[in-house]
């Protein structure tokens, strides 16, 4: 399972070459950013799968500071944040929200964000800028319920898979001698 993982994760040596890096290297450069084990791995698909969730474009930032407090491996930690992507954002955002309302208990339903009118936009602007007050309660809950989730998840996941993989190779092991 390490193998397989190594090949498609950088090695420390490419960012301590890195020019626009090296002021943090001092912090980019702990061991266990880069060390690869079942715990440093399951810390970061969690992080990654929560961070994830993150609005916009600071998913890998978050999980790079995840990964810097928690000492969880950096690389793995940022490369699972891509699992939110242009066509899978949507789906997850409407699911959270879901989440967020039942758990709020907002019974209004689901909230069409309204109509341009290019003729009123001060109009328009003022009932978009009600709908994102509506909205955004039960959206954050959700997100954060659902990020929650996704870590717990995969850390479980993880922890489980590389102990199955561990479990099948002392079997094999145990065969051969």
């Amino acid at each position: 399972m390490r193998r397989f993982l190594k090949k498609f994760l950088p090695d420390h040596t490419a960012v301590s070459n890195n020019r626009w890096l090296r002021p943090f290297q001092d912090s980019l450069l702990h061991p266990r950013l880069w060390h690869l084990n079942r715990h440093s791995a399951a810390g970061a698909v969690a992080a990654g799968l929560a961070c994830g969730l993150i609005p916009g474009p600071f998913q890998m930032l978050g999980a790079a500071c995840c990964a810097l407090i928690f000492r969880i491996n950096l690389p793995l930690a940022m490369l699972v944040t891509l699992y939110t992507n242009p066509f899978t954002i949507v789906p997850l955002y409407l699911l959270a929200y879901q989440v967020g309302r039942v758990v709020s208990s907002d019974g209004s339903g689901f909230l069409a964000p309204p109509e341009m009118t290019p003729s009123d936009m001060a109009a328009w602007g003022q009932a978009l800028a009600l709908w994102i007050e509506a909205v955004s309660r039960p959206l954050w809950i959700g997100l954060i319920l659902l990020g929650a989730g996704l870590a717990l998840f995969g850390y479980v996941a993880v922890k489980t898979a590389w102990r199955l993989h561990l479990m099948a190779a002392w079997r094999r092991r145990k065969l051969r001698s």
